[in-house]
């Protein structure tokens, strides 16, 4: 049996299943799953259908191409119009909508979009083809961050100037204090991301129970795993507690990957950022310094248009627990994986994918 196996044996998922039956829940409770991944994983394996009725999981804003906002895709639409660029980018992003075309539209009008599946072999394609602007599309959470940080630490030793990086990078911990402090929020705990913890530690979110008194648990993304983080989660609110735990023991340490942290803190400062749902969030995201401002591309002038949203479209309200996917007007119907309106729709982390694909009885 493979270490693998073992987090995804059915008897060990319904064993703890039992467990979660037996804790005395003082009313009905409802989970956030912070991270796209998990968000996947739980409708994939199923796991609603082994909760109480007690129990509720929602989705929450850690898919890292959901939250990416319309005003970003309409940028990196407009850089590719122009002559000699090369718009580089992860495979998800490219079916996005923007306000008016997304990067697979803009590509089959001509322009030169490619799909990379990492950001070091779009900086390796850079430097066989200096005759074209490579523009990479930088999103995602802390732990895409430093692999990113690493590609233009590269590219900066290497003088690599034909390369540069549109940059939208988030970080969690204030998108979160912001989503908690809105009015209206139910919330009762929080599936925090493994892989952005393995990164940031755990004391980020130290704030959470601390100034929400919301209990949090560092999981893993196996059945296994997701399924002794919400027995954590339980347990706290029955013992009245609130901390932040961790399940994901085999992965995760407390004060996370400090060369990591280091390298991020090189190349990136912190800056406000844009959110899917969310709007501005002060110091939620993270640019370019400016002391490397030769490879960052927010600095080509370009004419982009006025960003707006699909009518119809509530991805802002899935992303920020308000509404499951189903409650959208569009999901299913005007809105597909093969015609998506609506950024939760495209990416295999979203929520409205994942409900589309693997939760038959919820469309």
């Amino acid at each position: 049996m493979s270490a693998l196996s073992g987090y995804r044996d059915a008897e060990n998922v319904r064993r703890i299943a039992a467990q979660i039956a037996q804790v005395e829940l003082p009313r009905p409770v409802r989970f956030m799953e912070v991270c796209g991944g998990h968000t996947a994983a739980i409708y994939r394996f199923a796991l609603h259908d082994l909760l109480p009725d007690a129990v509720r999981l929602v989705s929450g804003p850690g898919c890292p191409v959901c939250v990416t906002a319309n005003d970003f895709v309409d940028r990196a639409v407009a850089l590719a119009q122009l002559p000699d660029v090369t718009i580089a980018t992860f495979g998800d992003l490219i079916r996005v909508p923007g306000s008016s075309r997304s990067l697979a539209e803009a590509r089959a009008r001509g322009a030169d979009v490619r799909v990379f599946y990492s950001s070091a072999d779009a900086l390796e394609f850079a430097k066989t083809h200096p005759e074209r602007r490579v523009i990479f599309l930088a999103i995602g959470f802390e732990t895409t961050a430093c692999t990113l940080a690493a590609t233009l630490a590269a590219a900066v030793q290497s003088g690599t100037r034909n390369f540069s990086m549109l940059c939208a990078l988030k970080t969690m911990p204030e998108a979160l204090r912001t989503l908690f402090s809105a009015p209206g929020v139910q919330i009762d705990g929080l599936i925090l991301p493994g892989h952005v913890t393995t990164v940031t530690g755990m004391a980020e979110f130290d704030f959470v129970p601390r100034e929400f008194r919301i209990p949090c648990a560092v999981s893993g993304f196996e059945p296994v795993d997701l399924m002794e983080t919400i027995l954590m989660l339980c347990r706290q609110i029955e013992q009245k507690r609130a901390a932040v735990e961790n399940q994901y023991t085999r992965v995760v340490r407390q004060d996370g990957n400090p060369h990591a942290q280091a390298l991020i803190a090189k190349m990136f400062e912190p800056c406000d950022m844009p959110w899917r749902g969310f709007g501005d969030i002060p110091q939620s995201g993270l640019a370019i310094r400016k002391e490397f401002a030769a490879w960052d591309a927010a600095a080509i002038p370009v004419e982009v248009e006025p960003a707006r949203e699909h009518p119809g479209c509530r991805c802002g309200e899935v992303l920020r627990g308000m509404i499951r996917p189903k409650d959208c007007a569009l999901f299913g119907k005007a809105c597909t994986p093969e015609q998506p309106r609506g950024a939760c729709m495209v990416s295999s982390e979203g929520a409205c994918a994942a409900v589309y694909h693997f939760a038959a009885e919820e469309r």
